[in-house]
């Protein structure tokens, strides 16, 4: 199975301590570590674990932590298919409390890969799924050449203005930047997702059919809650792209979510093809 990922890329401090620090109070480190994620790399690195390989569309800044970015995730294995922008790579600072659960901070604007690119949009006619997190409207619609596009909620107002049909629209059902609105699109998408960590989640489909899925007990203690509603995501893409039915599909999406926040960090532990 060929798969891809149009996303963007963090630089991320990661910081675990025993609680957010409270207004006043100076917290102290348990542990910390930095590395390449966001949406995209989350995304992309569960893809590469399920089919053995992934391409992930980007952009990155033309500076020091946007070369080490690029190195760092073809080291984990991804094929990088990075446009350079004239800007410094997007930093964020994580913390993590004992309970696993993460704050986000991020500083600068966030790049995306662009229609205008110099990037091998021909390809994506291949590829068999694509999770989009981060495009321009352009970039969106070459997307759709793929055989199962699936797109994060946080675009809502982008995928208002492609106009493109969608296989899947996934989001969190707590955070208010990811709300989203079928209705609002010219072409509603098959399936909409709103994830409720472990609660499961809802499902819409564009046939009438709603309801609820289950959660998936994690392989172990929850750890670091970076990143399970992206990998959730591209869980849901390759399923899809398995043609699992939709139980099927919901199920092997949230194991994966679960899978994740047994890790430390965004990679530490995902579901991969030997454990399906």
């Amino acid at each position: 199975m060929r798969a891809a990922v149009l996303g963007h890329v963090e630089w991320v401090e990661f910081v675990r301590l025993e609680h957010l620090p409270r207004p006043g109070e100076i917290a102290h480190a348990l542990d910390r570590w930095e590395e390449p994620a966001g949406a995209g790399p989350v995304a992309a690195v569960q893809l590469l674990r399920l089919t053995g390989g992934c391409t992930f569309y980007t952009a990155l800044g033309d500076d020091a932590l946007g070369d080490r970015a690029l190195l760092e995730l073809e080291g984990l294995g991804l094929r990088m298919e990075a446009a350079r922008r004239n800007a410094p790579t997007r930093r964020a600072v994580t913390l993590i409390d004992a309970d696993g659960e993460r704050s986000i901070t991020v500083i600068g604007e966030r790049p995306h890969p662009r229609a205008d690119d110099p990037l091998p949009w021909d390809e994506l006619e291949d590829m068999d799924c694509v999770y989009v997190c981060a495009a321009d409207a352009k970039a969106l619609e070459l997307a759709r050449r793929a055989r199962v596009v699936v797109a994060t909620s946080r675009l809502a107002d982008l995928l208002a203005r492609a106009g493109v049909r969608l296989d899947a629209v996934v989001g969190s059902g707590s955070d208010p930047s990811e709300r989203f609105d079928p209705s609002t699109l010219a072409e509603p998408p098959a399936l909409v997702v709103r994830t409720e960590g472990e609660l499961g989640g809802t499902f819409e489909t564009g046939d009438g059919r709603s309801g609820r899925y289950a959660a998936e007990e994690p392989p172990g203690p929850i750890v670091d809650r970076y990143g399970p509603g992206d990998v959730f995501a591209a869980g849901l893409a390759f399923a899809l792209a398995r043609e699992e039915d939709l139980e099927g599909a919901l199920a092997l999406a949230a194991r994966c979510g679960a899978w994740c926040v047994a890790g430390r960090g965004p990679y530490g532990r995902l579901l991969g093809a030997a454990d399906l």
